[in-house]
Formats: structure tokens, sequence, C-alpha cells
């Protein structure tokens, strides 16, 4: 073993803590376990791997490696006793359960562990859906079609004619999982896989559904209605716990996952639950003030301009903006007012405007008179 840069192959620093060694040995151990990874180089760095963790993640090993390159210290032959020695003569077992335990967890991620029957989760389905600045709005009800899995009717799921026409797979006496334990040039290592026998169903058919043809399962047209709530947002997605595919077998059917893409409205913004509009006046209007009668998102609204608002001036409107998800609470209409001057004026409104406008002074306009005095 000596020559080799332990540290390197489980890509840490030689000052890392135990803790982030064996995180390190985890995370590459799922990625190259010969289970998990069929690329031809994998088993070779699975066995790497193995070898810096059984030295870097023993505190003594470690020591006499960091002093002397070699995990049995200056004294170290070759081992008399061959790889059962210097493993501690059992393996993987020689540590204190630290092999053990982190295939158990490595497993347990993928569905290994005790000897239970497996439960399946089926596949998700994911759809887009378009919607109205209304309909997102306001929440509207959809009715679409969907081709998805679901388990046979007829067989209840199982593939077996009637539901019945089956027996426990003696291999696996119905968990659907078998562990295999195997002598390698590191010792005993027990991995956990598929049982061959039933194909990890956990049951043997004896006489095929009709219906599905042993399958199990069918693929089918439903109608499902699709409730949009109020408020919902450009880009959210909606789930439907339940109505995507039933598994290839035992287990709980996958998700139903619908895209939002919500088109924009010819008057409002959207921020957050906040609506903002842009209502440009008649600067007559701005001077004078007025009442303006403005559309909703649902409705209208009358706003009461007060004399010399000035242009920019935003108008809050409370609780007349989004729903919130799920919620009994509305988001605000923030109306921004802009003044508009008019367009092709006459020669008797020019005029008219210029004698209005030589009839105030500077001191009329407060910020016009500042700038003119600070400059």
């Amino acid at each position: 073993m000596a020559g080799k840069d332990y540290y390197k192959i489980l890509g840490v620093e030689k000052n890392a803590s135990a803790d982030e060694i064996k995180s390190a040995y985890r995370r590459l151990a799922k990625k190259y376990h010969p289970d998990l990874n069929k690329a031809p180089e994998a088993a070779e760095k699975f066995k790497e791997i193995n070898e810096a963790y059984e030295v870097l993640g023993d505190d003594k090993k470690r020591a006499n490696y960091d002093q002397f390159g070699s995990a049995d210290g200056p004294q170290f032959q070759g081992g008399q006793g061959g790889f059962s020695d210097f493993f501690g003569g059992g393996g993987f077992s020689g540590f204190g359960g630290g092999f053990s335990d982190i295939f158990s967890d490595i497993f347990s991620a993928f569905g290994g562990g005790e000897t239970k029957t497996r439960r399946m989760r089926g596949e998700d389905i994911n759809l887009a859906m378009k919607l109205s600045f209304e309909e997102a709005i306001f929440g509207c009800e959809k009715n679409i079609t969907i081709n998805k899995v679901e388990a046979c009717e007829s067989c209840n799921g199982t593939g077996a004619k009637n539901g019945t026409a089956f027996s426990t797979c003696p291999d696996c006496n119905g968990a659907g999982r078998v562990r295999i334990q195997q002598n390698t040039m590191f010792g005993t290592s027990i991995r956990e896989t598929a049982c061959p026998r039933c194909g990890g169903l956990g049951k043997i058919i004896k006489e095929k559904c009709d219906s599905c043809n042993g399958k199990g399962f069918k693929k089918v047209q439903r109608q499902i209605i699709v409730k949009i709530p109020a408020g919902i947002d450009d880009g959210q997605t909606l789930r439907m716990r339940g109505e995507g595919n039933s598994p290839l077998g035992q287990g709980v059917s996958g998700d139903l996952n619908i895209k939002m893409t919500v088109l924009p409205h010819k008057l409002f913004k959207r921020d957050g639950f906040n609506l903002m509009y842009d209502l440009y006046l008649p600067f007559t209007t701005m001077l004078l003030g007025g009442k303006v009668e403005i559309p909703l998102s649902k409705g209208k609204f009358v706003l009461d301009i007060k004399e010399g608002t000035p242009s920019g001036t935003v108008m809050r409107l409370k609780g007349k903006g989004v729903k919130v998800l799920n919620k009994d609470q509305y988001g605000d209409l923030l109306v921004t007012l802009k003044s508009e001057p008019p367009k092709n004026l006459n020669k008797i409104q020019k005029e008219m405007l210029k004698n209005l406008a030589d009839s105030f002074t500077d001191s009329d306009f407060q910020k016009y008179s500042k700038f003119r005095k600070e400059n």
C-alpha cells in the first residue's frame, strides 16, 4: 500500500477530520460501487477507495501512515497472514463496524436495508399549462386529458389471474431483495440486489392476468379536473399528489406536476400579490383635481384626485390586489398617476396657455424655485 496518496484518493486535505474523511468515503463509495456504476473502471476505483478508507478511517493506522508511509509502521513486511491478517482477521469487521455502518447507509438510500417487501413509487407526470391573467388571479377549473400508467383492475396490480394466481417467491420470501455475499481481496462484502428469480416483485406468477398480460399495469387515458387556486403566479408548479403513474409493483403513485405560464394583462402588471397600474391623466386634471373611474381586476373604483397632485404620485388601494395563495388575504393595487400633456395644440390654445404661464411667478412653483436659487 505504500506509495499511494490516500488523501488524494479520497479528495481530502491531510488535516481533514475523521468526519470529513468518512463523508468523503461515503460520497465516493456511492459513486463508484459496482452495483450502482457499471463503468469498466468503477470496480478498480472502488477498491482503491476502500483501501484508502481502511487506513485513514482508523486512527492508529492513519498515524502510522502519516509518519512512516505505511499503516503497520516501519516493521510492515507484506503480511504473514495475507490480507485477512492485515484487515484484523475478519475482513471489514475489524474496524468497529465502520464499513458495515457505511454500507448500510449506502444501500438504505437505494432501497436496501431490512428485508421487507419493497414499496415502490410511481413516476411523476410533468405537464405545462397556459392561463390567462384573470384565470390566475381569480382561480379556475380546467379539464385535462392525460396518458398515465395505472394498476390493472382485473388483477389488483399483481399481474396474476384474478389477483390470486401467484405464490411467494421462495428465494427472497416475498421481500423482493436478496443479499449476496462475496469474498474479495479485501475480505468479505455483502451487497443487496433485486431478487433475480422474481425480478424484485416478491412473488411468482402461476397464471398471467389476461387483461394486462401479467404486467400488473396498463397505460390508460384519464380526464382530470385541475383546480387552479386563486393567486397562482407565472412559473409556479401545481402538484397533484397521487395523480401520476402507478408503480410497477406494490407502492404509491407518483404526482402530477403542472407548471403554469400566465399570459400578460393589457393594463396590469403583477409584483408578488400586488398589482401595478400606470394611469395617465390630462395635466388639467392633475392641476385642478377631479374624480376618475379606474378598472380593477374585478369591478371598478373611483379615484379622487386632489388639486395640484404631482405627476408620479402613487395611490395605494388596500386589498384590491391578488389573493394570497391559500389565505383569506389580498395584496394591494398601486396606481401611479402620470400627467399627460395635450397634443396638437391650436393657435388659440397656445395663446391661452401662454397667458396662463405669464400669470405665474417662480415662487408659485416651490421645487422649481428652489432649483433656481441653488443654481
